[in-house]
């Protein structure tokens, strides 16, 4: 009788996939970095400022970068350009605001029904297109020499702007997401709140950086164009004053003034707010 075969048993060779990291090198973490890579560039265009004006030669058409930065911290040593911007902010938050409460009370009534949207389309058609700072004269007219007359343009420049984005970014909500959310049984505020504003706030955050932008650049116009109010003025005003005076590195130490403002509202709370919302709920890159 022939004996049992043996159980031939294979033994797979088990093997293991280390992770191999690989370092990356100095160039590759600066190209990875947002922050790096554009300070980088900042540096790289004032250096281009301060060889083209040396190369120039000419402060009084185009001052160095150098002299533009001692201008700069001078004036904020002596708390002129401080109290100028401050005064500057404070009337550009005022016509935000009301530009931004007016904007929503258009956008709700052209959600409400196609009169309403008619009406806001009709009114954004005339009266976007139109440059607030040419309402100007019209607002010293009709509310004197005073902060409501800068206050009217700022709310001009603001209101067809997001109230334009807002109807868009809401008519752009998908019929399938409304159904989801009508089919989930939700109130009117919580259909509002958790269906159409998210869906629509990519479009709601875009007309807010446009807003804000054009309210920034209609009031230093203004303020260039207006002047002074109250014994004081914005950094329109003193970009004004310092031109009158010669001081040109002055005025360029405003202007950089408005860009570094405009740096910081963009990087800071807009960025901020982008990150925390579309960012996070997956609706942009």
């Amino acid at each position: 009788m022939a004996e049992p075969r043996p159980e031939v048993i294979n033994q797979i060779a088990k093997t293991s996939f280390d992770v191999v990291e690989k370092p990356l090198s100095p160039w590759e973490k600066l190209c990875n970095n947002a922050g790096a890579r554009r300070i980088l560039l900042l540096a790289a265009l004032a250096g281009v400022w301060e060889l083209y004006a040396r190369w120039l030669n000419n402060p009084l058409l185009f001052p160095t970068f150098s002299d533009t930065i001692r201008a700069l911290f001078a004036s904020v040593i002596a708390g002129e350009i401080p109290r100028a911007a401050l005064y500057s902010i404070g009337m550009l938050l005022r016509g935000y605001v009301i530009g931004l409460a007016l904007a929503g009370l258009l956008t709700a009534l052209a959600s409400a029904g196609r009169i309403g949207a008619d009406f806001l389309e009709t009114l954004t058609a005339m009266f976007n297109p139109l440059p607030s700072i040419a309402l100007l004269p019209l607002a010293l007219i009709w509310f004197g020499l005073g902060n409501g007359s800068i206050i009217f343009v700022l709310v001009h420049a603001v209101l067809w702007t997001v109230a334009l984005n807002m109807h868009a970014g809401f008519r752009a909500v998908s019929p399938t997401l409304r159904m989801v959310g009508m089919n989930y049984g939700l109130s009117k505020a919580g259909y509002v709140t958790r269906i159409l504003l998210p869906a629509a706030f990519p479009s709601i955050l875009t007309g807010l950086k446009i807003g804000w932008a054009f309210a920034w650049r209609t009031l230093i116009a203004a303020e260039l164009v207006f002047g002074v109010s109250s014994g004081s003025g914005g950094i329109g005003w003193y970009i004004f004053e310092q031109k009158n005076q010669l001081l040109i590195p002055n005025v360029f130490a405003g202007l950089l003034t408005v860009i570094l403002f405009g740096l910081a509202v963009e990087n800071l709370i807009f960025k901020t707010i982008e990150r925390a919302t579309v960012r996070r709920w997956g609706m942009q890159n």
